[in-house]
Formats: structure tokens, C-alpha cells, sequence
């Protein structure tokens, strides 16, 4: 079976109350995930790929958001990194009926989000991601 990733969500947003402790946590767990990803910050905010993060101004988001990992080594790594980081066990690694091969870890982030690395199984993937420029 083959599916699309990278063109349905443009970007999710999280709203949350302490953002200090945001960028802590979301930095931890994607360098646990080889997602050496650059945090684009401003006064109020940061923001990585399609991850955009905010102080609220009034309630915190209260979503469930899977990152991929790509292997089960990585999903191990980011429960590590979560629960030093500062988030809370809401699942360790392993294996999970959702299907075959699904092995995944749940934390819950400083705002109560329910975190979670997911690994399905090997896959070949058409590319490492998508790279977007803007057109003049």
C-alpha cells in the first residue's frame, strides 16, 4: 500500500503557557529523533518544518501530534528525551495493536499535548523530505 505524506497538513499550531519549557521539550525530542531541526524563534513564538509554537494568550492546545522515527532505536531515544526534558510517561516503547509493526512511545509535553514517536516498519521513501522554496 502506498500513501502521500507532506501535502495534506501545511502546518500545525500549538498554543501553550509556558514557552521556555516548550522550546526545551520540542528541541530534546527532535534532536532524540535525528531531526536536526533549526528552531526559527522569536519574542512569542518558534516554530520548525510544520511545528508552529505560541504563548497563549488565553487556553493551551490540547492535540495528539506523531512524529516519525526511523527505527525502534529512535522511539526508545525519544522517550529519554521527553521524560528528561520534562515531559510526563503517557506510554512507554512498544508495541501496539493499532497494526502490525506499529511501535511507538507517548509523553505528555509541558502543556499536556499527547506526544508521541512512531515507528511502522522499514520503508522506501521517494525522498528524505520535501523541500519547499518560495517561487520569486
Amino acid at each position: 500500500m502506498q500513501f502521500h505524506l507532506g501535502r495534506l497538513i501545511d502546518h500545525v499550531h500549538l498554543r501553550v503557557s509556558d514557552l521556555e519549557a516548550s522550546k526545551h521539550f520540542y528541541r530534546a525530542i527532535l534532536e532524540s529523533l535525528n531531526l536536526s531541526a533549526v528552531l526559527v524563534e522569536g519574542a512569542d513564538y518558534f516554530h520548525v518544518d510544520e511545528l508552529y509554537v505560541d504563548k497563549a494568550r488565553g487556553s493551551t492546545s490540547h492535540v495528539h501530534l506523531a512524529f516519525q522515527a526511523g527505527d525502534r532505536v529512535a522511539v526508545h531515544n525519544f522517550h529519554v528525551a521527553a521524560l528528561v526534558a520534562g515531559g510526563r510517561d503517557n506510554g512507554g516503547p512498544g508495541e501496539r495493536p493499532y497494526h502490525p509493526g506499529y511501535y511507538a512511545a507517548f509523553v505528555l509535553d509541558p502543556d499536556g499535548n499527547n506526544i508521541e514517536a512512531v515507528y511502522h516498519g522499514p520503508v522506501v521513501r521517494s525522498a528524505p523530505s520535501i523541500l519547499v522554496t518560495p517561487a520569486d
